[in-house]
């Protein structure tokens, strides 16, 4: 172990408890690494930083670490003990800021929200607050650098959170996906993540977007290092999950939702795709795409319908957003969303829910494959703008959160000609999120872990 900070969580776990690594130790050197790769924690950033953090609770951290040590000695401790982990910055923590990271909020909760309260039982150790694109409102986070070349977005919104990842200053981390903010940085960024099933991650406490679309879930380097995070956040599932040998028996269908993509990314998919058949699953060839799977004007009727009533509050000081977010929340004010549209938007993605359920059941398709993203990471700099301008971004990932349906984000490499990484997604009916964890963790073993060069 030449690091401790290189550490993943489940092999970080199996340390603390074997008493062969402390939590203080872990601590020290993951707060080390931070001091000396993320530059500045600032709100707006610079071009030679990673800024992945917009906040970092030295003290606290290592005053957790050292409660987390006793703990351990005490031969008691649950899983995550020990554990290092960065929140979103919309995850409330009680005494501490959330800023959304915004010039907007300034609040301090008197109590945590849910998920934190859960992990923090655990005796996970908070690190600090990492940057979002203001208010989750984009697929961008371009306050934040992505490891892989400071010129290009880590991704977005929960920007900071992957790049943190990436750049090995924190083995676990937080997000929350409307239209694909776990999903979208994890690709651009050669992390991994799972989107769960809408609902199964509470959101009390955590800063919303659209409460209609929001999700919470967890974010590492590796699809196991996500399922004891994920387990932790729920109170269900295994802490553990174990990769099946094979993948025979396993029905993969190409998902019929694919597009232009850029040269490497398709190379990604083709490798995840080989990858699969070696393994011994089954791909099935994608089936016609239909009229009811374009929902994008209703998942947006939902999206702006929902995100009104927040930032009322913010009606006397629109001047402080971001040009980008003040659009989006004036594009909400001129659309006035009625009540009968959005209940007309959601009886079609009731069907649309329907539709791909019936798909899958009736298929015995264990998951659809699709690339996560169909882009490399773009050049940071237009996030905020204009808004809209990172519709390329969501273009495959929204749909799931519009159907609710679990989603397994996963490196398929890293592109030939841009050395920059690609991903790979899962996707299965509602509640299969242990399933597809398993399904993405030995997809996971078979295509290996992208590490940004110096990192």
């Amino acid at each position: 172990m030449s690091d401790p900070a290189d550490l993943g969580v489940v092999e970080a776990s199996d340390l603390l408890h074997d008493r062969e690594l402390g939590a203080v130790e872990l601590a020290e050197a993951c707060l080390a690494r931070i001091h000396r790769r993320d530059g500045l924690h600032s709100r707006d950033g610079d071009p030679g930083s990673i800024n992945a953090w917009i906040r970092v609770y030295e003290e606290d951290a290592l005053a957790a670490a050292a409660r987390a040590d006793e703990r351990l000695g005490r031969g008691d401790a649950p899983v995550l003990c020990g554990i290092p982990i960065g929140l979103k910055d919309l995850y409330g923590v009680a005494g501490k800021p959330v800023t959304a990271s915004s010039a907007l909020l300034d609040g301090t909760p008197a109590e945590s929200c849910d998920v934190w309260a859960r992990l923090e039982a655990e005796g996970m150790v908070l690190l600090g607050h990492t940057h979002t694109h203001e208010f989750a409102w984009g697929g961008t986070t371009d306050q934040v650098g992505n490891p892989w070349a400071l010129d290009r977005t880590a991704g977005g919104s929960s920007g900071g959170s992957a790049a943190a990842l990436a750049a090995r200053m924190v083995p676990a981390a937080t997000g929350t996906d409307t239209a694909g903010s776990l999903r979208i940085p994890s690709a651009l960024s050669g992390t991994s993540t799972i989107k769960p099933t809408r609902g199964l991650v509470s959101l009390r406490g955590v800063v919303p977007l659209s409460p209609g679309l929001d999700h919470g879930g967890p974010m590492a380097r590796t699809v196991a290092d996500c399922a004891p995070l994920l387990a932790a956040m729920t109170g269900t599932g295994p802490a553990q999950v174990e990769p099946r040998r094979r993948l025979d028996g396993v029905r993969l269908a190409v998902s019929p939702r694919i597009g232009d993509l850029e040269p490497d990314v398709g190379a990604g998919f083709d490798a995840a795709l080989d990858a699969c058949r070696r393994l011994g699953a089954e791909l099935v060839e994608p089936w016609p795409a239909e009229p009811t799977l374009e929902v994008l004007d209703d998942w947006a009727t939902v999206l702006l319908g929902d995100v009104l009533p927040f930032h009322r509050q913010f009606d006397d000081r629109r001047e402080l957003y971001r040009p980008s977010i003040r659009e989006w929340v004036e594009r909400a004010e001129e659309a006035a969303v009625t009540v009968e549209a959005y209940a007309a938007a959601e009886v079609k993605r009731a069907e649309c829910t329907a539709l791909w359920t019936a798909r899958l059941v009736d298929g015995r398709i264990d998951a659809i494959v699709e690339p996560t993203e169909p882009v490399v990471a773009p050049l940071r700099g237009s996030g905020y703008e204009h808004h809209g301008t990172d519709m390329d971004l969501i273009s495959l990932t929204y749909h799931w959160d519009w159907t609710g349906f679990p989603v397994v984000a996963l490196p398929s490499g890293v592109g030939a000609a841009t050395g920059l990484p690609t991903s790979v997604s899962l996707i299965g009916r509602a509640g299969a999120e242990w399933d597809l964890l398993a399904l993405g963790a030995r997809l996971q073993d078979e295509l290996g872990v992208p590490r940004p060069p110096g990192f």
